[in-house]
């Protein structure tokens, strides 16, 4: 297999070998947050997946230090920033983790929750500090150019469809369904276009928008910035487009970015939020569009993922033995 980039190259084998261990923790994590599935805990089972994505990152190769992890903005269990995880035998690299990504769906037996997690050369994965919100576009490669945060949402609705070839009324847009999107999804429907409104999962929605088989051509609205992270990942290794901007929910939020001598104002491209080589993996944990859920066999169960680098969107089965 030829390597794609430095951080693979310094461990290429018949699969990289820093490749081969975050299947090894997004599939760890699935199979623990699928036990919880459909028992309306989702504390239990973010618990679950990331005290298994832990001890599955104890056994990879080199010092991995996670950026960003999921977990500091509503107290739930996590991987927090700055652990540093590995055995010390190979590269140092940079984590950006996200062990159980929708955890209502999982909670809910919804189908869409994922493990996800990304590996960056060190220094290439941005931290957001104290931010742990983000407004967000995110849009194919062909739209890359046409996109503005600040842009109103039916200017930006235009411009997309102009650069993809499409009416209004044919785009699919993609807004997590929450309460301070009431008037953005509002907006959305009245200029024509058809919006999809999940609960979570704005990783997952963005895969959507990167992979044309699944027919969504953008996501916007205010997610986390651990999943902002996670998606510039796949982004930048796909070639699409996306624009980040912090956005504080409370006052607390908002006073201790400007604290920590960080901007409220400035808008993220992709390349700054991923500076460099990296790549992205998302494990089923429920099944859903992108991957199928775990499947028991005899002593092992079978996860499904998918593993973007480098231009490549590659689907990975991993046989995890009980």
């Amino acid at each position: 297999m030829q390597c794609q980039s430095e951080i693979e190259a310094r461990t290429c084998g018949d699969i990289h070998t820093l490749e081969a261990a975050a299947l090894a923790a997004t599939s760890r994590a699935a199979v623990a947050s699928y036990a919880w599935v459909g028992r309306h805990d989702q504390e239990g089972a973010d618990a679950a997946a990331t005290s298994a994505m832990r001890a599955a990152l104890a056994d990879a190769p080199g010092r991995g230090t996670v950026v960003i992890g999921e977990g500091e903005k509503d107290d739930a269990p996590m991987l927090f920033n700055g652990e540093v995880v590995g055995n010390g035998r190979g590269p140092d690299f940079d984590i950006a983790v996200d062990p159980l990504e929708g955890t209502s769906f999982c909670a809910k037996d919804l189908p869409g929750a994922l493990a996800t997690i990304a590996f960056g050369e060190p220094g290439t994965l941005w931290s957001p500090g104290p931010g742990f919100y983000m407004d967000k576009i995110v849009v194919p490669a062909a739209a890359k150019d046409v996109i503005d945060l600040d842009d109103p949402a039916e200017v930006t609705l235009a411009n997309v469809a102009k650069a993809l070839g499409k009416q209004v009324s044919e785009l699919r847009v993609v807004i997590m369904d929450k309460p301070r999107h009431k008037d953005l999804i509002a907006r959305v429907v009245r200029a024509g276009a058809a919006v999809q409104t999940p609960a979570g999962g704005d990783v997952g929605g963005s895969l959507a928008v990167l992979l044309p088989t699944l027919d969504v051509d953008l996501l916007i609205g205010v997610g986390g910035t651990p999943e902002g992270v996670l998606t510039a990942a796949a982004v930048r290794a796909l070639g699409g487009g996306m624009l980040g901007r912090l956005a504080p929910q409370r006052a607390e939020e908002a006073d201790a970015i400007r604290a920590a001598g960080m901007s409220l104002d400035r808008v993220y491209e992709c390349d700054e939020l991923v500076t460099g080589d990296a790549f992205f993996v998302a494990t089923g944990v429920n099944g859903g569009p992108l991957v199928g859920r775990p499947r028991k066999g005899a002593g092992t169960t079978i996860t499904e993922s998918l593993l973007v680098s480098s231009g490549q969107v590659r689907h990975v089965t991993h046989t995890n033995f009980d």
